[in-house]
């Protein structure tokens, strides 16, 4: 029975090539054998994209399905070519930075390095959990910190040497700073290069190391960091602070991630960029109107103006006068409640009374 390559690399008969690619790298990632992963469903992914990741190829499938001129890929006994009558000796060349068409190198460089390229090192991230108060959080501040975390050794800025002390050829990398291994795959021989343990990647080696990091170049310490809250940031948001988390030698420090818990506040709450607020008003305040005098989030006294209430509850907006945006304003919302009085003297329910008889 034909296989259904699409399936098998989870992509619509319509996918681009780019798509394609997209999907075999994410399989070959998860299914890699020397990653530990499922040798059966790398070999079928791996099928797969040497048909459709090949316009040509793909063509063929398209029209003819599995059976393509002078075999398929499905063939192939015990003992043969997993792929049956397709050649991969041209993608085995690929590896070894032959000039052809069908590359698979730049699908696995990523994975194990080729070309006698590496990435840089780079120190773990981190996370930490800040509470600020509602105003702070409103118009924002800036906090400085204190976090353990490992960090650059002060003694010797990172290098694990002895300050002054001379640095010598790393012996097993022969200064290179990098180690090459080769590895036997279903598509043969594959070069990869990794960072060398001994001298971490510098090609030297301290002749005496730091007493203070015992050679490691960094180690676990308290560290005040400065973290700047913009105006605005509402509970649960994460500030990024690049290459504040933790350092590693010879590499650049991982980030800094600060997730944001405000307090709540006794007055006000916040809609996005607006402030909502309740304002208990007097009976007959709410009939005939008034001026109140209210206390902004800010702490400057406003006042406002409360027209005859039509309903028991209304809202009332005061403009820019909530959570800073950019050059503007959000405003603020005070949702205006009728109170009733709790009990009434003889004169009050004697006006009641009047009020009554007129209709009201």
């Amino acid at each position: 029975m034909a296989k259904d390559y699409y399936s098998v690399l989870g992509v619509d008969k319509k996918a681009s090539q780019d798509d394609i690619k997209k999907a075999f790298r994410k399989l070959a990632h998860k299914h890699h054998p020397d990653k530990g992963g499922d040798e059966a469903k790398f070999k079928e992914a791996s099928e797969a994209y040497a048909v459709l990741g090949d316009e040509k190829k793909r063509r063929e499938y398209d029209t003819y399905g599995q059976a393509f001129p002078g075999g398929h890929p499905g063939a192939g006994g015990a003992g043969q070519n997993p792929f049956g009558g397709f050649d991969f000796s041209q993608f085995q060349q690929g590896f070894g930075g032959g000039n052809v068409e069908f590359d698979f190198g730049d699908i696995f460089g990523d994975i194990f390095g080729r070309g006698g390229q590496t990435r840089q090192a780079r120190g773990r991230d981190i996370s930490i959990d800040l509470e600020i108060p509602f105003k702070d959080a409103a118009f924002g501040t800036e906090r400085t910190v204190l976090i353990g975390k490992v960090a650059l050794c002060d003694t010797c800025h990172g290098s694990g040497g002895k300050p002054g002390t001379e640095m010598e050829t790393c012996k097993t990398c022969n200064g290179k700073g990098q180690v090459q291994e080769v590895r036997n795959s279903i598509f043969g021989q594959m070069a990869s290069t990794r960072v060398c343990t001994a001298c971490e990647g510098t090609g030297k080696i301290p002749k005496e190391k730091c007493q203070t990091c015992k050679g490691h170049g960094v180690l676990r310490k308290q560290v005040e960091v400065k973290v700047a809250i913009p105006a605005g940031i509402d509970n649960g948001e994460m500030i990024r602070l690049p290459q504040q988390g933790e350092a590693i030698k010879n590499g650049i420090a991982g980030d800094l991630y600060v997730k944001i818990h405000v307090k709540p506040h006794p007055t006000f709450r916040r809609d996005g960029h607006n402030l909502i607020m309740n304002l208990p008003v007097k009976l007959t305040d709410a009939l005939l109107g008034t001026t109140v005098s209210i206390e902004s989030l800010e702490g400057k006294t406003l006042e406002v103006k409360i027209p005859p209430m039509k309903k028991a509850e209304e809202l009332l907006r005061v403009r820019s006068k909530g959570i800073p945006m950019g050059h503007a304003h959000g405003d603020l919302i005070i949702r205006l409640e009728v109170a009733l009085p709790h009990k009434l003297s003889g004169k009050a329910k004697k006006s009641v009374e009047e009020l009554k008889s007129e209709g009201l």
